[in-house]
């Protein structure tokens, strides 16, 4: 029993009765608290009182301002990608909703009759009981009024040299900004061609006067005649836009007008040969208003300087494009050459550009409901991740086209009554938006092996190409008229009176989607286009930016009509950003 005692020693897991005391904290002599082992036997946990602060890349990530950090709202934590853009209070969105209440009809702006008549009949055909929109009712009477305005004291350092006005129309897509900039400008071309009518009257009588007292003190002498002064190639507006498509779509709105009111308008673009671009900007009989992109005009006014020496309204169509890094130095080239004629300088924009710190004075006339989709656009969510796609995103859009296209539709507001039985079948339209333009192509011909009718549009098509393609999806089908009714009723009769008779077993055919049109497409269908037709926007990836949320989205609900997108999400995808964009669809807020 004393040796078993001996040998039983004291177990692992006990404590030394020596731990609890002073003596221990203070550094043993001849051994080092350095190595791998050292600080484990402690009393109390080393926890700092002040928490370590973070790196300026962890606050930039996160969305939080390095230099001052706010309070976060709980809602929009991932939308914070923005910092280019200014936000509207809702305090402002309520003042100017109740500025406007009262602009209900054209006949309250002060513009000639002759453009107020070719509203009706030109700029907005079929619509008897037309009411100006929100954007209209604002911009319209400030670019209208023509007094005097005292310039803001500028501050050292920006950039802004011009003597012009300078306005900001932000708006939501499908909201009315190419007439709201382009009723004021056609009004001011016409007012000054009369009054330069009365001053070019009046300098006649003077020369004519001169000459004849000349002719009496000198009658054998020859005088020279003087050159008459001419207007061609010096327009008295521009309109700038980013691509040529959107060069076609303002052109013939411009030319609409013209019809009625009587100016002289033209296109040029790269889509044209040189001879047309001559012939149309060097008119022997002038030239009032042009629509042409940045580059081309920049181009032309190097060799031809007197081009920009008569411009007085200045136009920046999708002034956000045109202001961003590649079309920034071409525009304030244009800008610069016509800065001594310019009298106003309009930009238009569905977002709000950061321009204040280049020109402070500009004054901007933004809507109640900017930034915002409109509540009437639904959204949608596929998880390519879950059965049956597995992470096919190109199945995944396949599938939600075919489910799309043999869904029924709702007449949205066309009613045709008993000529509903005799219509042709519509024929459905719908976007697909990509990120890459190498992948446009790629998806068209995957959804074309499917058995649906999908075209591509990207930089690398043809003009003529494009313009075929776009007409597809801008185009609104039309009712149909009397001859094709009684034409449809009389193949109707026709088939029922033709006898049953057994047909032979035919083929198997591929499977086919009917009656759908499908155009996959990067972000140059995205902004301007008025696809009036499209119903349905399928996001194959998840947009960059909620610049570009609101673009492609803005494709559906335009004047008034219901729209449907559907985005296709996976597991690299900001499912934040989707969530939240579709929180603030579902709540009618503004995503920036």
């Amino acid at each position: 029993m004393a040796t078993a005692r001996q040998r039983r020693r004291v177990a692992r897991m006990a404590l030394s009765p020596n731990v609890a005391k002073q003596n221990l904290d203070k550094p043993r002599r001849g051994r080092s608290q350095d190595g791998p082992f050292a600080g484990m036997n402690q009393t109390r946990a080393r926890i700092p009182d002040a928490p370590r602060p973070r790196s300026q890349a962890a606050l930039k990530r996160s969305g939080e301002d390095p230099k001052t950090k706010k309070a976060e709202s709980p809602l929009y934590k991932a939308l914070k990608m923005q910092t280019s853009l200014s936000p509207i209070t809702y305090s402002r969105r309520t003042a100017i909703k109740s500025k406007i209440a009262n602009i209900t009809s054209f006949d309250h702006f002060p513009l000639l009759p002759t453009i107020r008549q070719s509203i009706f009949t030109q700029a907005l055909p079929g619509l008897v009981d037309a009411t100006p929109t929100p954007i209209q009712r604002l911009a319209i009477p400030q670019l209208l009024d023509n007094k005097p305005k005292t310039r803001k004291s500028v501050p050292k350092g920006t950039e802004d040299t011009l003597e012009c006005e300078k306005y900001l129309l932000a708006a939501e897509t499908g909201s009315g900004k190419t007439l709201a900039y382009l009723l004021p400008v056609v009004d001011a071309v016409k007012r000054s061609e009369a009054v330069e009518a009365e001053e070019q009257k009046i300098a006649e009588q003077e020369k004519a006067k001169e000459r004849e007292e000349r002719l009496k003190n000198r009658t054998f002498e020859l005088e020279p005649e003087e050159p008459p002064m001419t207007n061609a190639g010096r327009p008295k507006a521009i309109i700038l836009v980013p691509t040529s498509e959107l060069v076609a779509q303002v052109g013939a709105k411009v030319k609409a007008l013209g019809h009625t009111v009587k100016f002289r308008s033209g296109v040029i673009s790269s889509n044209l040969t040189p001879r047309r671009i001559k012939n149309t900007l060097f008119h022997p009989d002038g030239i009032d208003v042009l629509v042409s992109t940045p580059h081309l005009l920049a181009s032309i006014a190097k060799t031809n300087p007197y081009v920009l020496s008569r411009v007085s309204h200045l136009v920046l169509d999708e002034a956000d494009s045109l202001m961003d890094r590649s079309f920034l130095p071409t525009t304030m080239e244009v800008v610069d050459k016509a800065a001594s004629s310019l009298k106003k300088m309009i930009f238009c924009s569905a977002t709000i550009p950061e321009l204040r710190k280049r020109y402070p004075d500009l004054r901007r006339l933004t809507t109640p409901n900017l930034h915002a989709i409109p509540r009437r656009v639904q959204l949608g969510v596929v998880d390519i991740d879950k059965e049956p796609y597995r992470g096919n995103r190109n199945l995944a859009c396949a599938d939600v086209i075919w489910s799309i296209g043999k869904a029924g539709e709702s007449s949205d507001g066309e009613d045709y009554g008993t000529l509903a039985s005799y219509m042709p079948p519509k024929v459905k339209k719908i976007l697909v938006f990509v990120n890459e333009r190498d992948e446009a192509e790629e998806v068209a011909k995957f959804l074309a092996s499917k058995g649906i009718d999908a075209v591509s549009l990207s930089r690398d098509s043809g003009s003529r190409k494009q313009e075929e393609i776009l007409a597809d999806f801008t185009e609104v089908d039309q009712p149909p008229t009397a001859e094709e009714v009684t034409l449809a009723r009389k193949q109707a009769r026709s088939e029922k009176s033709i006898p049953f008779v057994m047909s032979e077993k035919k083929p198997a055919v591929v499977r086919h989607l009917e009656n759908t049109k499908v155009l996959v497409t990067t972000d140059i269908a995205s902004r301007g286009i008025d696809t009036l037709a499209v119903k349905t926007v399928v996001l194959y990836h998840v947009p960059h930016t909620t610049i570009d949320f609101i673009h492609r989205l803005g494709r559906l609900g335009r004047m008034g009509k219901r729209g449907r997108g559907v985005v296709l999400v996976g597991k690299k995808d900001r499912k934040d950003v989707v969530r939240e964009v579709r929180e603030g669809m579902f709540r009618g807020q503004a995503l920036i």
